[in-house]
């Protein structure tokens, strides 16, 4: 990227946050903060209102903004592929206010970014097969949700567990959101149980804001919270497996991550303390199943298979006798 471009982006950065710290501008473009002081103050002498708070970073002044910008194709197929995903992987309240915000974006477009959309639009598809057994709860929680996270508001749920499949009445002080095993994950201070919980998005039968305010400097961060909970388990280890996607009917759930689709295959991700448990599990597919990663649980499979073949070369031998 030239100089040039690295101005413009900079200036586009800098409208996207209230302060922005040097150290990111740094980062996104892999640049020296000695670069990023040199830029900023290029970008003040050309007349554009820059201003900067000690130890902070740098923030626009009020007022100003960048006229429209332009697209290039591929920022816009990036908007239709963001769209794709919101679709099928968030719920109706994102859904709604994603739609409203492509229109306006749209509306800005050139007639040959519009048509590039167009063509695009029928071109792409993303195929989600939601966890059997999912409850038909409401399906609109994620923006009540988005802004109890950032206006640091306590909600008030009803909630079904995954495993007593009760209701249960809890207040909550949200802590942040996660995709992972297939829906979003909720996670919160729960004032009923007096810890931290995971709470599934699409098991909340109802959910509305309290009115009161939490000190957020009081609770862990999202990132804390993955941080003790990974060193309070670190027996969970990472396996990635591929399967021939023909032969996965029935979609596995508890320790699954994530999941990509290959074509004709499909990659999931899972978190488990159990790997001779998962081996046993994986022997059904046969061939039809490829381990990535751990080695440990490869080593795992050929001393069961091993374990099988003198089995029944046994049996075998037993009965010619």
């Amino acid at each position: 990227m030239n100089r040039i471009d690295r101005l413009t982006a900079i200036l586009i950065q800098l409208q996207t946050k209230r302060v922005v710290k040097a150290e990111e501008i740094s980062e996104r473009f892999g640049i020296s903060l000695r670069t990023v002081y040199r830029d900023v103050k290029a970008l003040m002498e050309g007349g554009v209102p820059i201003g900067s708070e000690a130890g902070k970073g740098y923030f626009m002044v009020d007022g100003y903004n960048l006229p429209p910008v332009m697209f290039t194709d591929e920022e816009a197929s990036a908007l239709l592929t963001a769209g794709k995903l919101v679709e099928k992987m968030t719920d109706h309240s994102v859904r709604k206010a994603y739609e409203s915000a492509l229109m306006k974006i749209k509306s800005v477009l050139h007639d040959a970014e519009k048509d590039h959309l167009e063509s695009l639009q029928s071109a792409m598809e993303v195929r989600y097969v939601p966890p059997e057994g999912k409850q038909e709860f409401p399906n609109h929680f994620l923006t009540t949700i988005q802004r109890a996270l950032t206006q640091k508001e306590s909600l008030m749920m009803e909630y079904i567990s995954t495993y007593e499949k009760e209701f249960t009445r809890r207040e909550i002080e949200p802590i942040g959101m996660v995709y992972y095993r297939s829906g979003w994950h909720l996670i919160a201070w729960c004032k009923l149980r007096n810890g931290y919980r995971d709470f599934r998005a699409d098991q909340i039968k109802t959910l509305v804001t309290t009115g009161s305010k939490f000190d957020g400097r009081n609770l862990l961060s999202l990132q804390e919270y993955f941080q003790s909970f990974l060193q309070a388990h670190q027996d969970v280890e990472k396996v990635v497996v591929t399967f021939d996607k023909e032969f996965i009917r029935k979609r596995p759930v508890y320790g699954q991550v994530s999941e990509q689709d290959l074509g004709d295959k499909i990659q999931m991700t899972f978190l488990s303390g159990y790997l001779s448990y998962m081996a046993q599990w994986l022997l059904m597919y046969g061939t039809h199943v490829e381990i990535q990663q751990p080695e440990k649980l490869k080593e795992i499979m050929a001393g069961l298979i091993e374990e099988l073949h003198t089995h029944y070369t046994k049996q075998s031998v037993l009965t010619a006798i």
